[in-house]
């Protein structure tokens, strides 16, 4: 038990330490160099360390190698579950200066006409951007002096936006949730107690940017009255403040839904939250799919003689969205498993627009004249779209290619199975024909009773028959692949008195 409990302590420490995150964060300090150019310096945050000093990093300014105290464990918590191999996220840092917000329905926030003393001094705003998690946040650098030399800076994590889906991708016609929480702390003791207890009244706002236009989708302001701009499409926000602790840290809530999405609603969306004097910003990315449906005919045989080309392939794509990376790909599977490019002219048609906003199109293939060894192939019709799986998705249908000799013994034995079954049918309606006269009149009032039954033929080749002189004759169609209906006299009585 002792080595299974030390294997299970072991275990859990790892998993607590991959789940950590990273300890620093490398970034780009970016500021004006004048002559709109912009000037980067390499700059890191610490998040967490060991104990003794920090990491000695002397190819860093002290002033932007920065030991990071975040108290509403925001920062911490977005990183946590950063994949250990995935990529390191990409952070740009700049300086910040507080001011108001703005758009008129977040005026409510700041009533004074200057900012507030406890706001005064350096800020730097950090944005970090990643496959896995994006967010901003608003650092306030320690004013007091610190021992020299000074090999790091302490720091304190005031507003911080996160978002843990970057890029969302979502069904056309379903529902869409843009994630976005966020937290704060006042920057001072002295600020927390100027305030009234409990988190402070903030301004949520959402807009949408798509092919060069935007406009505001969303705006809310918890905690204060005011009239605030009607919500488009009907987009729903999840504004509140999580929590109620009377002088912080708080943490909230903003994510954003979406009903029912439709092409044009995708692309960028940034959410903003607004406090008095502070806003942090987060873009993410909206993508709006639909896999398609693959049909291939004619199906699900195509016939062809050997040196003649089969008919035309339809591979019908319906339903998609976006038409951006559709591929459609042509593949002669051979009877013996192997896989090849399909020969012959191919083309594809128009994009045809549905309502819904999905799209439809149709790809051709004139294949080329196939050999007999090629019975039992396949043509196949593979698509390939951003939606599907990387092997995409594929619809096939089977080559019959037909021999050069004429019918073979099994269809002649059929067709004459089947004329002896017509022939035995036809002498059952003559002998009921005869009994039903017989029943009704006379032996002299007999008249003569003609019976001439239509028989339909089916698509296959099948024997003509025809009674003559009271003989019984039958041959076979010359051509195999022509397709009759013949009216075909079964019998003929005459009596006379």
């Amino acid at each position: 038990m002792k080595p299974l409990s030390l294997l299970l302590a072991v275990a859990l420490g790892l998993a607590g330490a991959v789940s950590a995150g990273p300890a620093a964060i490398e970034c780009w300090f970016v500021e004006d160099a004048g002559g709109g150019r912009l000037a980067k310096r390499p700059a890191a945050l610490l998040l967490r360390q060991g104990p003794g000093a920090p990491p000695p990093r002397p190819d860093l300014d002290p002033k932007l190698y920065l030991r990071v105290h975040d108290p509403a464990g925001a920062l911490r918590a977005a990183f946590r579950r950063y994949p250990a191999g995935a990529p390191a996220p990409h952070c740009e840092m700049s300086r910040y200066v507080p001011l108001p917000a703005p758009g008129k329905w977040v005026s409510g926030l700041a009533p004074g006409h200057s900012c507030p003393r406890a706001l005064d001094g350096p800020w730097f705003m950090v944005s970090v951007s990643s496959p896995v998690v994006s967010l901003s946040s608003l650092l306030r650098p320690q004013s007091e002096p610190q021992p020299e030399p000074a090999v790091i800076t302490e720091a304190t994590a005031v507003l911080t936006v996160v978002t843990h889906t970057p890029t969302t991708r979502t069904r056309l016609g379903q529902d869409a949730l843009l994630d976005l929480s966020f937290a704060y702390t006042p920057p001072t003791p002295e600020a927390a107690a100027s305030l009234a207890p409990g988190p402070p009244p903030f301004g949520l706002e959402w807009r949408h940017q798509h092919q060069g236009k935007g406009h505001l989708l969303l705006a809310a302001t918890p905690g204060l009255e005011g009239q605030m701009p009607a919500a488009r499409d009907g987009a729903v926000a999840f504004a509140a403040w999580d929590d109620s602790e009377p002088w912080g840290p708080w943490t909230g809530n903003g994510t954003l839904r979406l009903p029912r999405v439709q092409p044009r609603q995708e692309g960028a969306y940034l959410a903003t939250v607004h406090l008095s004097y502070l806003q942090g910003q987060v873009a993410l990315e909206l993508a709006v799919q639909k896999p398609p449906k693959v049909s291939l005919t004619p199906a699900p045989l195509v016939w062809a003689a050997p040196g003649e080309a089969p008919p035309e392939l339809l591979c019908l794509v319906s339903n998609f969205y976006p038409a951006e990376g559709l591929k459609v790909e042509w593949e002669l599977r051979g009877p013996d498993g192997s896989i090849r490019e399909a020969e012959g002219h191919r083309w594809l048609s128009a994009l045809h627009h549905h309502s819904d906003g999905s799209i439809s199109l149709s790809g051709h293939l004139q294949p080329a004249p196939v050999t007999s060894a090629q019975h039992g192939a396949r043509y196949a019709c593979r698509v390939h779209h951003p939606s599907l799986p990387a092997l995409g998705r594929s619809a096939e249908v089977t080559l019959e290619v037909a021999g050069r000799s004429g019918p073979s013994l099994e269809d002649g034995i059929g067709l004459f199975l089947s004329a002896f079954l017509v022939l035995g049918l036809l002498k059952v309606l003559c002998w009921a024909a005869v009994y039903l006269s017989a029943s009704k009149k006379s032996e002299k009032e007999v008249k003569a009773l003609h019976l001439r039954p239509i028989l339909p033929f089916s698509s296959i080749p099948v024997p003509q028959l025809l009674t003559h002189g009271g003989r019984l004759r039958v041959w076979w169609q010359n051509s195999a692949s022509e397709v009759t209906q013949t009216w075909v006299k079964a019998c003929r009585l005459e009596q006379t008195t």
